[in-house]
């Protein structure tokens, strides 16, 4: 089916979409079970569903689907337009759409003990793992073998190799401020879903001072997560990897951080 081609293309590509899906019939609709359509970011769409009304909502639908990276189900009625329903067939019909994404590449620039930890846990953790440094000793097979792709480049450089997408999450774990300041414009350029850049505050602190006078505004630095991780008072460069990566899952699945430790209330029977 010329559908899944398609979505075989864009992920390799490394791009979005959403399939449609009708899932269950009843009665007098336009199109039966198990027809689809792959709706692209820009609305586009390849195959139909049917057509009219309920094929836009679907489209809206969609969208939303594609934005939120959550799947939606909804059920048309086609009977009477004047109370809402897409149509007058006199059926049903029931629409799944999920988000197409690809898999979500964690970035790591600067390869030290830190840059090898992340990467070994993202691998780990299902990410398509790349690494970057300007030292060629550095990002290589030998040194991070757990890493995908392996460049050796400046900072600056790295965007015009690789395509930066909102489902890249980029790590910073340079050696100096001055690495940061040179390689973070670039950067800030693309759509990463999370740009992260280890240090302590007072390095943060110096590394904004140099950005802002270097012409990049501040509401652009909000973008930047640093220091980066969670607080959970990391010290070796396994734990500070356990901690970010902590943060950027957080960050992709939308949770708060905090403690999901529960004290439940009495029982029944010490109610009694």
């Amino acid at each position: 089916m010329r559908i899944y081609k398609l979505i075989a293309d864009l992920l390799a590509q490394g791009e979005t979409a959403a399939l449609a899906t009708v899932v269950r019939t009843q009665g007098s609709v336009p199109r039966g079970e198990g027809t689809k359509m792959l709706i692209f970011a820009d609305g586009c769409t390849e195959g139909t569903i049917g057509g009219g009304e309920m094929e836009s909502q679907v489209i809206e639908l969609g969208l939303g689907a594609l934005q939120e990276g959550v799947p939606r189900r909804t059920v048309y009625e086609f009977r009477d337009p004047e109370q809402g329903d897409v149509g007058v067939c006199g059926g049903e019909m029931e629409v799944f759409v999920e988000p197409i994404r690809p898999e979500s590449r964690l970035i790591v620039i600067g390869v030290g003990h830190i840059g090898q930890a992340i990467a070994h846990l993202a691998s780990w953790l299902g990410f398509h793992v790349i690494v970057a440094d300007d030292r060629p000793d550095f990002a290589t097979l030998d040194n991070v073998p757990e890493a995908d792709v392996h460049y050796t480049c400046l900072i600056r450089e790295f965007p015009e190799l690789v395509d930066i997408t909102e489902n890249d999450y980029l790590v910073l774990t340079t050696r100096s401020v001055t690495l940061d300041v040179e390689g973070l414009p670039a950067l800030l350029e693309t759509g990463a879903a999370y740009i992260g850049v280890i240090g302590s505050k007072r390095r943060w602190e110096t590394t904004v001072e140099a950005l802002i006078d270097s012409g990049i505004k501040p509401d652009v630095l909000d973008r930047i997560q640093s220091p980066i991780g969670l607080e959970i008072h990391a010290e070796t460069p396994e734990e500070i990897a356990v901690s970010v990566m902590a943060e950027i899952i957080m960050k992709r699945r939308g949770g708060s951080g905090e403690a999901m430790a529960h004290k439940p209330g009495p029982s029944k029977k010490e109610e009694k």
